[in-house]
């Protein structure tokens, strides 16, 4: 019973979560515009491509996204780094704050963010749009790769580097060829997390963004103000798709890395 009682609560638990997604992903390919179903079509994702502001919104989103995690990877993997290489409780203090911005609300987040930046196009004469989105999604994106990198250097066998010194490598060889190659794990983690994270943010985006800069959460939030629109449907589960693509790319990479240790 105890096992029966289990699976129940996990099916419910799975239900909860997934059946409103697998609604959208439905509907997506409904006919009609609204909830009764009139036959299958794909007229939603041609309309849905042939949209000029949806297809900006794409091209901003996927910009944002791709600089922001490639540069948050950067300086997250650098950060974490010096962070090991403290000592005591000075390491220990350095790693708790770079963990806020991970545990702060994220309107908290956004709307500091837009006062700093109120505040400096006041001062430098800007207006917010790609760079303080861009920023924003820095900032928010870092503490996550911090937070996978970390471990992996902890793991990390120290004497590796040393033995590549001793073989004639320069410390940047050493660097390039020993220790980001045994945490690359922990990069590529942190690097999609960052991606997913800043592909799909809406609230600091949205207090960060001005009044000229769409991104494809804004563009649905927009669409869903008005009244049920099928593209709507049709660009959350491109989205959503994406994002498990992403998620079996990362399970699968890090499951291959695991068997070559293993061997």
């Amino acid at each position: 019973m105890k096992k029966v009682s289990q699976k129940i609560y996990f099916g419910v638990i799975m239900a909860f979560l997934y059946l409103p997604i697998i609604y959208l992903i439905a509907y997506s390919f409904n006919d009609g515009k609204t909830s009764v179903w009139k036959g299958f079509t794909l007229k939603w994702y041609e309309a849905l491509f042939s949209d000029a502001q949806i297809m900006t919104s794409l091209y901003n989103t996927l910009i944002v996204a791709i600089l922001a995690s490639v540069i948050s990877t950067i300086l997250g993997t650098a950060a974490a780094i010096g962070i090991y290489n403290f000592k005591g409780g000075v390491r220990s203090a350095i790693q708790n704050v770079s963990n806020i911005p991970i545990i702060n609300p994220e309107i908290v987040t956004g709307v500091s963010l837009m006062l700093l930046f109120t505040f400096a196009g006041v001062m430098m004469g800007f207006e917010m749009g790609f760079v303080t989105v861009l920023l924003a999604h820095i900032g928010f994106c870092t503490p996550y790769v911090i937070l996978n990198v970390t471990p992996r250097i902890r793991q990390m066998d120290s004497s590796v580097y040393e033995a590549a010194l001793d073989l004639g490598c320069s410390p940047i060889q050493a660097f390039f060829k020993v220790v980001l190659h045994e945490l690359m794990p922990g990069i590529l983690s942190g690097f999609l997390i960052s991606f997913t994270y800043s592909l799909d943010d809406f609230v600091i985006t949205y207090f960060t963004r001005g009044s000229k800069f769409q991104t494809l959460p804004i563009q649905i939030y927009t669409m869903t103000h008005q009244r049920i629109n099928p593209k709507a449907n049709a660009l959350s589960a491109l989205m959503f798709v994406i994002i498990i693509v992403l998620l079996i790319i990362s399970n699968a990479v890090s499951a291959r890395r695991e068997r070559q240790e293993a061997r």
